[in-house]
């Protein structure tokens, strides 16, 4: 039997038993429970709504109305002051409703990843493009395989679909997600686990097998307001590994031992350490022999039980480490090297990662999802390398998100192309111009001029037209920022927006039509 919401109903009591804390107030423990739902626009009849405080509204206030709407049950935190209720509305009161809320989606759902070996990856950077190739890895080396990341949510034998914007769904969907993947008879689930998802309890209860680490900058400083508490989000991870149950799989902990919060990491966990780089001496699993090319890297992976050679379509050095990473979590589940080699040349890349626009235009036209000062900067350092002409980059900076932002993409821009656009990028409720303008005063403090080096532009779109028009013979443009996203954000509105799509359309207006 499967685990949707509509196929099944559990008995409020078996929840109770798995709330520390938890206190009925009113109704029948045998109450049915037909789904559990956080947003009260999803709470229909027979569900379990779940209260949480939330950062611009409370949950609480919400509950006559999931009651008229037919819920049969609410969690609530301890210390709310309840509105009047009908007495159809069965209330538990428990410490805290957002941990709780992870809890009771586990719960429902069966516990799916109890019944899978689930590997998480965490890391500023290269999350998204590890989990691919670590799928590819896997299911050369014979194994089926789920994964819940950025770009997709992918199931063996579909086509991966488009998740929302946010790297780690609500709990409710975790669970279901994985429920999927347990009720498909994946092997493993890979997830992608992103600092706020842990931080907010979204992951409490993966039970995961083995945690990842590829590196950590500063970003999300908006969130976490200090870095300490960034990189203690992300240690979480290792954390949850000694309290996941025993599934007869070793827990193991993969860290990049370049990345000088590797060891801080593995500190947090009684698990296996396996450690990979590219210059750390105490490294377990490394490259050697290094080629880099521009449609791809070749290497030798070299591990404790031997080596393999490999021919990645992915170019860059950053990506050779995100191979290792994937590579690590793969043999520290016992997979085949060879077959892990095989599985990394095949994945064909990341969607809006490094992907290449083709209209038949004389220039390369790249389309990439950096939009930090650090991943700006490597996506640049790494297509100097390979351009004849000029490096034109048009990106920009979010709204309501970390401030330094601005400062590291202007400085990169201002480094690393010749020439820069810099434009919208999800402004939210700021005004755009003057993020626009932020980045620009950036890339003045590091040496560049207005109008000779670059340029202001607030439309996405013109900014995106401008580029491609003055790009000639030789020439990349990388437009960098949002990748695979498929909208960008004006106050609370999500406008339909593919940066792909954008620039095949302004292309076509220049005649470039494929």
């Amino acid at each position: 039997m499967t685990h949707d919401a509509i196929s099944h109903t559990r008995p409020l009591r078996s929840l109770l038993d798995e709330l520390p804390g938890a206190r009925l107030l009113r109704g029948e423990p045998a109450t049915p429970v037909a789904a559990v739902h956080h947003d009260s626009r999803l709470a229909g009849p027979g569900s379990l709504f779940v209260a949480i405080q939330g950062f611009t509204v409370d949950g609480h206030q919400f509950l006559p109305d999931v009651a008229a709407a037919g819920a049969v049950a609410a969690l609530v935190e301890r210390g709310h002051e309840l509105p009047p209720l009908p007495e159809s509305l069965a209330l538990i009161e428990v410490p805290a409703t957002r941990p709780a809320l992870s809890a009771a989606a586990a719960w429902f759902y069966g516990h799916p990843g109890r019944e899978l070996v689930v590997i998480g990856i965490t890391g500023t950077d290269g999350k998204t493009t590890t989990s691919h190739l670590l799928t590819s890895a896997l299911e050369a080396a014979g194994a089926r395989v789920g994964r819940l990341g950025t770009v997709d949510v992918y199931l063996p034998g579909e086509t991966g679909h488009v998740t929302a914007r946010m790297t780690t769904p609500e709990a409710t969907e975790v669970q279901r997600l994985l429920r999927r993947m347990a009720d498909a008879h994946c092997d493993y689930a890979i997830v992608e686990s992103t600092s706020h998802g842990l931080a907010l309890h979204r992951l409490d209860h993966v039970d995961y097998d083995v945690a990842v680490f590829t590196n950590i900058t500063s970003d999300h400083l908006d969130f976490h307001k200090t870095f300490e508490a960034y990189r203690d989000a992300k240690a979480r991870l290792f954390s949850a590994l000694d309290r996941a149950i025993d599934k007869g799989v070793g827990k193991h902990a993969v860290v990049n031992a370049d990345d000088p919060s590797a060891n801080y990491m593995l500190s947090h966990t009684r698990a296996e350490p396996l450690r990979f780089g590219l210059e750390a001496r105490d490294a377990d699993v490394v490259a050697r022999n290094i080629i880099l090319r521009p449609d791809g890297t070749n290497f030798r992976i070299v591990a404790p039980h031997g080596m393999a050679e490999v021919s990645l379509r992915l170019p860059a050095l950053f990506n050779v480490m995100n191979a290792l990473a994937a590579a690590s979590a793969a043999l520290a589940v016992g997979a085949d090297l060879q077959a892990v080699a095989r599985g990394l040349g095949e994945c064909p890349g990341v969607p809006g990662r490094m992907e290449r626009i083709e209209a038949g235009q004389p220039f390369e036209v790249i389309v990439d999802y950096a939009h930090t000062g650090d991943a700006v900067r490597k996506v640049l350092e790494v297509l100097r390398d390979v351009c004849q002409g000029r490096l034109i980059i048009v990106v920009g900076a979010a709204g309501e998100r970390d401030p330094g932002r601005r400062f590291g993409v202007g400085r990169a821009a201002a480094e690393g192309a010749d020439f820069a656009i810099f434009t919208n990028e999800d402004p939210r409720s700021e005004d755009p111009a003057q993020i626009v303008r932020e980045i620009g005063r950036h890339a003045e403090s590091a040496g560049r001029k207005r109008g000779t080096d670059f340029l202001e532009i607030e439309d996405r779109r013109e900014a995106i037209a401008t580029a491609l028009a003055m790009a000639r013979y030789g020439d990349i443009v990388v437009i960098a920022g949002k990748g695979h996203e498929k909208s960008i954000v004006y106050g609370t509105e999500a406008i339909p927006w593919d940066d792909r799509e954008v620039a095949r359309e302004e292309l076509a207006k220049l005649g470039y039509r494929g």
